[in-house]
């Protein structure tokens, strides 16, 4: 029978049923009266106790619930392991600005231990909350005997699990892209890229760079063009160029070869970019015309541009330019930089609708350009090690 309520009154309802299973041991009956069953064994993908719980982790708890829960009304015997998250950088930076130290005075004016035993007494600052979450939420999980991440049996089982997963030759060495942080000397994940102050509001400069085509490359209607061919590529990240590996464009996307002047020398130049995006980036001081003739006359103060070909950026792919700042070359497979591929990520609303890659900057960048076989912009440090073309503190490396 279920007992009968005139109103809803969640608080006291709620209260009822977690006293009735807390004074009845409801959750550890579901466990002991079942040895017999199939087993399903539940190991809690473990919070951080360095931060007080917030609404989203109610809503994750739930879900692990439900998993529990359904497992149990299917008759087996679930049994659930809680744990803790300590490792982190969060807790490294938290001890770091409590003590007024960098990472630097770790082992000088700090020693390790007394830098470890610290960040273990600050990862458990907000445990007594997460304890009374778990609890009014009627959680069904073991909080008594759970496990802790900075254990040394926990950090002997991950490496044991590591060893066992290389003789299998499941690992394999290969290269990420990842933010970094100079301050903290690592590199950062992504839930700790969304820790309050991590994003600051900037404005930066975008600009259009001119990459000069190896024109024996080009297609046949192209070759045929009088001078030098240049690639129109727009960037909001500048300082990426000298790392530059490859270009991107639209397989299917309308390109055009225009022929007109730089606005900035007044030298004749032929450019290509995407056919949506002329009246963009010809804009102000640009003016059409229809033929040669008209093309050596300049009216009104502006600068008079030719379209001579219209063709799809598939006649493009597997081309090759010139590089850009020729500082280095890749470490490996130099011969196969500094061509044009194709890919989704260009756009032929924004920009000039060629993308410059520069595989060692972006995520996108990474895995377009390996999937073409262009290789990153590696270079070898004093040590062979392969390096990106900048230091740890975000600046060029020297020549």
């Amino acid at each position: 029978m279920f007992k009968e309520y005139k109103n809803l009154e969640i608080d006291k309802i709620t209260n009822e049923i977690r006293c009735f299973w807390e004074q009845n041991k409801i959750f550890e009956k579901s466990i002991i009266y079942r040895n017999n069953k199939k087993l399903y064994v539940f190991y809690e993908g473990p919070p951080s106790a360095n931060g007080s719980p917030g609404i989203h982790h109610i809503l994750s708890r739930t879900i692990k619930d439900i998993f529990c829960r359904y497992n149990t009304l299917k008759g087996k015997k679930v049994t659930r392991k809680a744990g803790w998250d300590t490792h982190g950088l969060p807790v490294e930076l938290v001890v770091e600005t409590k003590l007024g130290i960098t990472k630097n005075d770790i082992g000088k004016k700090i020693s390790i231990y007394t830098f470890n035993k610290k960040c273990k007494e600050a990862v458990m600052r907000y445990s007594n909350e997460w304890k009374k979450l778990s609890k009014h939420l009627g959680y069904w999980i073991y909080l008594d005997k759970p496990y802790y991440t900075f254990k040394t049996k926990y950090i002997e089982t991950i490496w044991w699990l590591l060893k066992n997963i290389y003789k299998k030759k499941f690992l394999y060495k290969g290269y990420k892209i990842q933010p970094y942080s100079p301050a903290a000397g690592t590199g950062l994940s992504s839930h700790e890229l969304n820790i309050p102050g991590a994003y600051k509001k900037r404005s930066d400069l975008t600009i259009i760079v001119q990459f000069k085509s190896k024109k024996k490359t080009l297609p046949k209607k192209l070759k045929k063009i009088n001078g030098d061919i240049y690639l129109l590529s727009w960037t909001t990240t500048p300082w990426t160029l000298p790392s530059n590996t490859a270009l991107t464009v639209g397989r299917n996307i309308d390109y055009v070869v225009i022929s007109t002047y730089n606005p900035y020398s007044f030298s004749k130049i032929n450019i290509i970019l995407a056919k949506k995006l002329i009246k963009k980036v010809l804009s102000k001081n640009f003016l059409p015309v229809r033929n040669e003739k008209e093309l050596k006359e300049i009216k009104q103060n502006k600068i008079p541009y030719l379209v001579l070909n219209v063709f799809k950026g598939e006649t493009l792919i597997g081309s090759c330019y010139e590089q850009l700042i020729d500082w280095f070359l890749p470490y490996k497979n130099k011969e196969k930089a500094f061509k044009i591929i194709s890919g989704n990520i260009v756009n032929p609303k924004i920009g000039t609708g060629i993308v410059h890659i520069s595989p060692t900057f972006g995520e996108e960048d990474f895995f377009l350009s390996k999937k073409h076989g262009i290789p990153p912009m590696l270079i070898l440090d004093k040590n062979k090690i392969p390096r990106p073309l900048v230091d740890m503190e975000g600046k060029f490396l020297k020549e």
